[in-house]
C-alpha cells in the first residue's frame, strides 16, 4: 500500500497561476500514512472520463493514508450520484459547485466568481443537507471559446472581449463553430453576445454536434473559434488556445470533494487530505489527464496513482 509523502506539499506554486481569489486555506497540510489507517470509505464518481480519474485520485489517495476503501465509481450521472452520498450508498465523491447551484438548488444566476460559488454551494449544502464541501480545485470545467494557438496572435484575440471587438470591426474573420447547445442556452452563445455586446450574423455561425467543434476549429477551414469544454483534452492535442473569459460570463464549474457532515466531523484528517490534492489540480493538468486516458487509452486508475506519485502526494 502506498504512504503518503510526508513532507509539507507546495502548493502555493501550483495555484501562482490562478486568482488570489482562488487560493485555497490549508493547501500546503500533509498528513501521516497512518491518519485514517482502520477506517473505512466508499467512494463513487459520474461515468464519465474525468469524474472516473477524480474517483480514483480520491481511492488512491485514501488508500495511502491507510484506509480501507469499497470502489464504486462510474454511477450514471449526477443525480444518481447525488443521491449516492446523502443516502449514504456512497460515502465521497467530487461534485462540481455550478452542478450542486443550477441542478441541486435550482438557481438560474450561477456567481461569477469561483470562491463566491463555491462558499455559497458549501453554505447552503451544509445546512439543508448536512453536505460537507472540502477546499476546491482551481480547474473550472465550464463552456469557454477557444481559437487555434497559430491564429490568436493574426486575430488579435486574447480574451473574449477582444472576440467581441473582431466581430465589430472584422466580422469576416469572427467565424464561430458551436455544439447545438451552446447555440441556444442563456449560458451560452446568446448570454455571451449580450455580455460582450457583439451580434454574430447567422452565416458566421456554424452549428455542428460538440465533438466535431474542436477539429474544425483546428483545421480552420470553416470558423476561427469554437466553443470547447474547458478541460476537455483535445484543446491542448490540437494546439488550441482558451480565449480568456475578462468579463467571468460562463458559471463556475469549479470541483470540490463532497462528504457527509458526520464522516468529516469523525475524519476531520479528509479536509488536509483532500485540500493538498485539489490545490494542484488546474485546467491544464486535468486536461492532461483526462487525454492520457481518452486518447492515450490509459486506465482512469493508472493515470490517478502516477499523478499523485509524480506530484509527490504519495509514495
Amino acid at each position: 500500500m502506498l504512504a503518503l509523502a510526508l513532507a509539507a506539499l507546495a502548493a502555493g506554486a501550483a495555484l501562482a497561476g490562478c486568482r488570489g481569489e482562488e487560493r485555497q486555506p490549508g493547501a500546503q497540510a500533509s498528513i501521516s500514512s497512518d491518519a485514517l489507517r482502520g477506517k473505512k470509505f466508499t467512494v463513487g464518481s459520474k461515468e464519465f472520463t474525468e469524474q472516473l480519474v477524480l474517483g480514483q485520485i480520491a481511492i488512491a489517495a485514501l488508500e495511502a493514508a491507510g484506509a480501507e476503501v469499497e470502489d464504486e465509481t462510474g454511477l450514471a450521472g449526477s443525480v444518481t450520484a447525488r443521491r449516492a452520498l446523502t443516502s449514504g450508498e456512497i460515502d465521497i465523491y467530487w461534485e462540481y459547485t455550478g452542478t450542486a447551484w443550477i441542478v441541486y438548488f435550482d438557481e438560474t444566476e450561477p456567481l461569477r466568481s469561483s470562491r463566491a460559488q463555491y462558499q455559497a454551494v458549501a453554505a447552503r449544502d451544509r445546512e439543508r443537507n448536512r453536505v460537507a464541501w472540502l477546499p476546491y480545485a482551481p480547474f473550472n470545467n465550464t463552456y469557454a471559446i477557444a481559437a487555434r494557438a497559430a491564429d490568436a496572435p493574426r486575430l488579435g484575440v486574447r480574451t473574449v472581449s477582444d472576440l467581441a471587438r473582431l466581430a465589430r470591426e472584422r466580422p469576416q474573420e469572427a467565424t464561430v463553430c458551436v455544439g447545438e447547445e451552446f447555440r441556444s442556452r442563456d449560458d451560452g452563445l446568446p448570454g455571451l453576445e449580450r455580455t460582450y455586446g457583439f451580434d454574430l450574423p447567422d452565416g458566421q455561425i456554424f452549428k455542428l454536434d460538440e465533438g466535431l467543434v474542436y477539429q474544425q476549429v483546428a483545421d480552420g477551414e470553416r470558423c476561427n473559434f469554437g466553443s470547447v469544454f474547458s478541460t476537455d483534452a483535445r484543446i491542448d492535442r490540437l494546439k488550441l488556445a482558451v480565449l480568456r473569459d475578462d468579463r467571468s460570463f460562463f458559471p463556475r464549474y469549479n470541483p470540490a470533494v463532497n462528504v457527509r457532515a458526520e464522516v468529516v466531523r469523525a475524519n476531520p484528517s479528509l479536509r488536509s487530505l483532500f485540500a493538498a490534492i485539489a490545490a494542484r489540480l488546474d485546467d491544464a493538468t486535468m486536461r492532461r489527464l483526462n487525454g492520457q486516458v481518452d486518447v492515450d487509452g490509459e486506465t482512469p486508475d493508472r493515470v490517478a496513482e502516477r499523478w499523485l506519485l509524480d506530484e509527490g502526494l504519495i509514495r
